[in-house]
């Protein structure tokens, strides 16, 4: 699947220190989907994820659609899971 990133989401990356491989994985089989309260047309995808430190982390993916193509906004990483993890 080819997936286009922002500038800012190309800098947070490396600032971030999370892989491409990460992202692509959790936009493609996240295992949550929800919409970003603040603009209608980014959904987030969320999965926890383990870090080669040994810690979890929630990493959240911001996308919007460009024609047929994933656009990722923005992506970081979180240790507080249960702030943003939904309960279902």
């Amino acid at each position: 699947m080819k997936i286009t990133y922002s500038f800012h989401a190309e800098e947070e990356i490396i600032a971030r220190s999370i892989s491409k491989e990460i992202i692509e994985q959790i936009v493609q089989e996240p295992q949550q989907t929800m919409p970003d309260e603040n603009d209608e047309t980014i959904e987030i995808h969320q999965s926890i994820i383990e870090f080669s430190n040994g810690l979890s982390y929630l990493v959240r993916v911001f996308v919007t659609q460009r024609e047929f193509t994933p656009h990722v906004v923005t992506v970081y990483r979180t240790s507080k899971i249960s702030k943003y993890w939904r309960i279902e």
